[in-house]
């Protein structure tokens, strides 16, 4: 019976459809379409309406939304040009080289320290010795330290997103409930099969709940970068943009980055809910 029921779970885009259809069942997603409208309604209000200090100055939405279709725009950037699209994916790429480089040395590192309390008493006051230092003030030495304008953008965004990946990911480890080492230990189990069997797999919720707030950091630490030390990307798009007086350019990249940004959050959100499917039912059975 049970394997009747392991059999018939829905997988792949089967499970996919089947989260959308239990969300759209909840008032979820309905108060987050009401929020966004009301955030438009007042930012035309404010903007194009009663045009009032200080968001006089500022486009307004529909200003923004029409410059952003318009096959011929007055500024020079929409929808049908092709610097939008290129410094759309030279934001995406460097995020994702960034991402995945924070990702590859925070979670093991984070493993590390939260499993080993001698590995912790070495590493941790180093890293909290550099966490508070702002990404802002790494901008200078990361430009004497690498050539060009690629590696520098990089490796502020991967160092940023690093600190938030590795002790979220240590925070997982040390929340494990100490009995399941005791049982592990118990039934003989090696350490190396603690830590993949045990260590791992319990770290895992924080794990991917660290990743999706270090994906939102490596973002606004990669337009930071863009700004001060850029050729392309959606960060040097709204500071030209500023610098030439191209406000409604500068606003359209600002909601460009907030849409890119949200997608790719949600591509962790997802990933993460894909890995951990053994947990819902863990938790399932555990009410049943």
């Amino acid at each position: 019976m049970s394997n009747q029921n392991v059999s018939s779970r829905p997988t792949g885009l089967q499970y996919f459809l089947y989260k959308s259809a239990k969300a759209l069942k909840t008032p979820t997603p309905y108060l987050a379409f009401l929020g966004i409208t009301l955030w438009l309604v007042t930012y035309y209000l404010l903007c194009e309406q009663w045009r009032i200090f200080p968001f006089y100055k500022v486009p307004g939405p529909l200003e923004v939304i029409t410059e952003w279709i318009n096959k011929d725009p007055i500024w020079g950037t929409s929808l049908f040009t092709e610097d939008y699209y290129i410094n759309i994916w030279v934001s995406c790429r460097r995020i994702f080289i960034a991402f995945a480089l924070a990702t590859g040395l925070g979670v093991p590192l984070g493993l590390f320290m939260g499993w080993s309390q001698k590995f912790k008493d070495y590493a941790f006051p180093i890293l909290e010795l550099l966490r508070p230092i702002p990404i802002l003030a790494w901008v200078p030495l990361a430009i004497v330290m690498f050539a060009g304008f690629e590696t520098p953008i990089i490796y502020l965004a991967t160092l940023a997103s690093f600190f938030v990946t590795a002790l979220n990911t240590m925070l997982g480890v040390e929340s494990i409930d100490e009995s399941y080492f005791r049982a592990a230990g118990c039934l003989g189990s090696k350490k190396h099969h603690i830590f993949l069997n045990v260590v791992v797999p319990g770290a895992l919720p924080y794990i991917f709940t660290g990743l999706q707030i270090s994906i939102g950091v490596a973002w606004f630490s990669l337009v930071a970068a863009e700004m001060i030390s850029g050729d392309y990307g959606l960060g040097y798009m709204i500071m030209d943009s500023y610098m030439v007086n191209k406000y409604t350019t500068m606003v359209m990249a600002m909601l460009t980055l907030g849409f890119v940004g949200w997608i790719t959050s949600a591509m962790v959100r997802s990933a993460g809910d894909r890995m951990m499917q053994w947990r819902e039912r863990a938790l399932g059975q555990g009410g049943a």
